[in-house]
């Protein structure tokens, strides 16, 4: 396991906030990600399983959950209804079970996950986490943007220095982009990473393991994990 950069002391995990209203001025927002979209899933059809397919060709061990408490790992064609379900690891398995860190087996744990495939990178903006949140949100409402809108804005930003494959909704507040990085060094996908942290990332989402929300699967609160952007041609 790499060591992440000694820049990631206190500079990298504080929010930059001026480097993030540098982006959110840009003005791009939600819409802007949608038409830079190669392909527009607009049908009201769930297109869960032909986009799993493409991101995990062939047949897989892929860890997939309901809820981030009942999950399972299967092989992918003994995976049905994937519309159905919440969450999914952004990386294949090398087993059906691991040990966790309390040394008990399961089908989610670190040591039976694979290499990166994907990094997913997360911004979840809230008025309540912070004062400078508070700001930016609320002189992004005086414009008609809302967090989705800066959260657009920022995955379009690194996408000019990363392949980005998939953009999700959570079906709450967040975005989730999906990063293609098969094969890419682990320094250098770390460098990506605490750059995105100090956009407003998610640092959980290092975590290799980490639940990612299941592309156009279905949330909880029975909202549609809406797909937003899908670039099938930078997976490989």
């Amino acid at each position: 396991m790499i060591t992440f950069p000694s820049t990631t002391n206190a500079r990298w995990l504080i929010p930059n906030f001026e480097l993030i209203e540098a982006v959110a001025q840009t003005g791009n927002g939600l819409v802007d990600l949608w038409e830079a979209s190669p392909i527009r899933l607009g049908s009201n059809k769930p297109n869960t399983d032909q986009i799993i397919d493409i991101l995990f060709p062939a047949d897989p061990l892929l860890c997939c959950g309901w809820t981030r408490h009942h999950f399972e790992t299967r092989a992918r064609k003994r995976w049905y209804k994937l519309h159905d379900l919440q969450f999914i690891v952004p990386n294949p398995m090398t087993a059906l079970q691991g040990l966790t860190q309390r040394r008990q087996l399961s089908p989610h744990a670190l040591s039976n996950t694979g290499p990166r495939r994907f990094l997913i990178v997360e911004f979840d903006f809230d008025a309540s986490n912070s004062a400078e949140e508070a700001r930016l949100l609320g002189r992004l409402a005086t414009e008609g943007r809302d967090v989705r809108d800066l959260c657009a804005a920022l995955l379009l930003h690194l996408a000019e220095k990363a392949p980005r494959a998939l953009v999700v909704y959570s079906g709450g507040k967040s975005l989730h982009g999906w990063f293609y990085c098969a094969g890419i060094a682990e320094e250098k996908v770390s460098r990506f990473f605490w750059y995105a942290v100090s956009l407003g990332a998610d640092r959980a989402n290092w975590n290799r393991a980490q639940f990612a929300r299941m592309p156009d699967g279905l949330r909880e609160n029975g909202k549609r994990q809406t797909v937003y952007f899908f670039n099938p041609t930078v997976v490989k």
